[in-house]
């Protein structure tokens, strides 16, 4: 195999505690917290930052900027963390956010505060990626996976609650303490991480595709810039308009080239053969677009609409947050259950496109139950359609694909965010600057100034504000209308999505919230892969023994399920430990020695095992049995984890280097507890 293909082993970390396992996590969830936090926070302090700063034409800029630098770090910080360490990229990833925070905190002018919110993306991505594979490195496999669980729920949460504690930064403090509050905290993770997050490293040196994630970025950015200047700074057909335009085609086709002769690219375009990848990609762009670009402006419809506060404004978020939850966990449940997915995106999507049409017809006499109502309508299509994208993709594609698979749907889905802010923002922008021009017009005495100020709007008498109100309502009512014809896309586009079955491991993930809301995830296929086979072992073990008696039948093994059971824990502690001894297996599950004495000494008098100076070793008569016991797990597994194909050599490569990491990381877990106790 190829260094971009070979299966990267990872510096073993030192035994942990408790106490400590429960620090690092912590330590974890504070940078998740932070990152997924920031995505949103801002949206109700929009409002209060233009009034205070100007530039109320580049205020999508803000979320953009952000989430545009966060889709390129986590493309390039997972590989960083492989060449130099997790821990270190997890704590400069915390010491760069706490620079954008600081800076932008202290921003005096839109320019400003736009270069700090890209600083802060760069940091927040570093920390998300790293995040996963931390956990991955340092939390017992039993327990990983309720770990991953309730950091996907952290990430899940915080992205939709933002708007709500962004509004009470503003209220009670000021906007610029949306970012001071991040300094803190990010001190306090960091120190943390210093004391508590072991150095581990892999061993293999990764391959970057520094040209496929420049040229990305640099097409991407170029594109966005086109979007947000046209029609404001410059004309659409002026000359510097379609340079970018053209700049974005020149250096996505060169995107596009450079993937197709990389050795380990970023993006490889042999996933857009696969149907599933693509619809779900354009799905996943779509949902991302929505629900950031709706977070994005609706706090500013309340605050100049509706003349709330800005916590207000937070808090009237709240029937999308509820309803996209609501159908997000329920469709994660049903898809679980069933193994059936095709129908969410349909509805989701279609559910979608009415809930913005229905937000575009609010306005000034809208009362706030409708609002909610209309929220509630967006959120739930929304949920309905993000749940399934990512786990479908994880269940087509080769697990050699797996990591840069997965970490695609997520970049679609965060590029999709960075769009919906940049042409909510640019439709907003287009519109509001004659409204508003309008509206001044017909109440003389009212200064721009005081008409984007939304405290100063509400203590204006009714037939001066009424006007520039009317202004704000049809501009975004404009906007939502706009975006319409976008969730019809995605409606028609669900049609093309392919019903597959679901294999366990997969269905066993449709639950998680994290996967819902496409947290980034590090792209070590053999991580992923222990946690599908981690997945379905757990399964099986709650079928009881009619599986492993299946598998005993399908091996033609005459083996009884306690023989097969001994014959295995004397091969695993052979090799892993380096040695067996009947002791030393009832340590293992902690029990006395005569549980499980019995069986080892009848696979001894059954001539599998030697037992000199009680020592216990495979004969070959035992060794034999093993292997077609094995081989026969292999088969069982090939036909419920996610297109593993046993005949692939680099798939088979794959499973064996998951199967001795599961194997070598439960009997250390148990090691570890039993020093613990002594």
């Amino acid at each position: 195999m190829t260094e971009a293909v070979a299966v990267a082993e990872k510096s073993a970390p030192e035994a942990l505690s408790r106490g400590r396992i429960n620090l690092i996590f912590g330590t974890i969830v504070l940078g998740m917290l932070m990152a997924a936090l920031d995505q949103t926070i801002v949206s109700a302090a929009l409002p209060s930052i233009v009034a205070d700063l100007g530039g109320a034409g580049h205020m999508a800029w803000v979320v953009t900027a952000y989430m545009l630098t966060e889709a390129v770090s986590t493309a390039l910080a997972g590989k960083l963390g492989d060449l130099f360490g997790r821990k270190l990229v997890f704590q400069l990833s915390g010491i760069i956010f706490i620079a954008g925070s600081a800076l932008a905190g202290l921003a005096h002018d839109m320019l400003l505060l736009i270069v700090a919110r890209g600083i802060q993306g760069v940091g927040a991505g570093g920390l998300m990626v790293t995040a996963m594979a931390l956990i991955a490195d340092t939390i017992p496999l039993r327990e990983r996976g309720k770990y991953q669980g309730a950091l996907g729920a952290v990430f899940g949460v915080t992205t939709v609650v933002g708007p709500t504690l962004g509004g009470l930064f503003t209220d009670h403090a000021s906007w610029r303490w949306c970012f001071y509050v991040n300094v803190p905290i990010a001190i306090i993770m960091i120190a943390l991480a210093a004391r508590t997050i072991p150095h581990v490293r892999a061993l293999a040196r990764p391959i970057i595709d520094y040209a496929g994630i420049g040229l990305v970025a640099a097409g991407v950015s170029c594109l966005i810039l086109g979007l947000e200047f046209g029609g404001q700074e410059y004309p659409w057909g002026s000359w510097q308009i379609v340079a970018l335009f053209a700049a974005a085609v020149v250096l996505l086709v060169a995107f596009v080239l450079v993937e197709l002769r990389s050795r380990e690219p970023m993006l490889p375009m042999k996933l857009f053969r696969s149907n599933v990848f693509t619809v779900c990609s354009i799905l996943s762009f779509i949902v991302g677009f929505a629900m950031i670009g709706s977070m994005t402006f609706l706090p500013a419809y309340f605050q100049y609409v509706d003349g709330v506060s800005a916590t207000m404004s937070g808090v009237r978020t709240l029937p999308l947050v509820v309803g996209l939850m609501f159908t997000s966990i329920l469709s994660g449940q049903v898809v679980a259950k069933t193994g059936r997915y095709k129908y969410f995106p349909i509805v989701g999507t279609a559910v979608t496109a009415l809930g913005l049409f229905l937000m575009s017809t609010m306005g000034r006499s809208t009362g706030p139950w409708l609002e909610s109502l209309y929220l509630l309508v967006l959120g739930m299509g929304i949920g309905l359609s993000m749940q399934v994208l990512t786990i479908v993709v994880q269940n087509t594609v080769p697990y050699a694909d797996l990591g840069t698979a997965t970490s695609g749907v997520t970049f679609f889905r965060t590029l999709g965010s960075a769009f919906g802010a940049a042409i909510f923002g640019t439709l907003y922008t287009n519109q509001l600057t004659p409204n508003l021009a309008r509206a001044l017009a017909e109440v003389p005495g009212v200064s721009p100034a005081v008409a984007s100020n939304p405290e100063a709007l509400r203590n204006l008498p009714p037939e001066q504000s009424v006007p520039i109100i009317d202004a704000y309502a049809a501009s975004i009512n404009y906007v939502f209308q706009w975006v319409v014809p976008v969730a019809i896309l995605a409606f028609v586009v669900a049609w093309f999505l392919k019903q597959v079955p679901l294999r366990d491991s997969i269905r066993g993930g449709a639950t998680d919230v994290g996967e819902g809301f496409s947290m980034p995830d590090h792209g070590d296929r053999v991580a992923l892969l222990e946690r599908a086979v981690s997945v379905t072992m757990r399964k099986a073990h709650t079928e009881g023994g009619s599986v492993h008696s299946r598998i005993l039948a399908d091996a033609g093994s005459e083996l009884s399920r306690g023989q097969a059971w001994a014959l295995r824990q004397i091969y695993l502690h052979n090799r892993i430990r380096g040695g067996a001894s009947i002791a030393s297996i009832a340590q293992a599950h902690r029990v006395p020695d005569e549980v499980v004495e019995p069986v080892l000494l009848k696979v001894i008098g059954a001539g599998f095992v030697d037992a000199d100076d009680g020592n216990l070793t495979l004969t070959p008569v035992g060794r034999a049995e093993v292997d077609r016991v094995h081989q026969a797990w292999r088969r069982w597994l090939s036909g419920r984890i996610d297109d593993w194909d046993d005949r692939d050599p680099v798939d088979s490569a794959l499973l064996d280097q998951a199967l001795d990491n599961i194997a070598r990381k439960l009997l250390d877990d148990q090691l570890e507890f039993d020093s613990a106790r002594t």
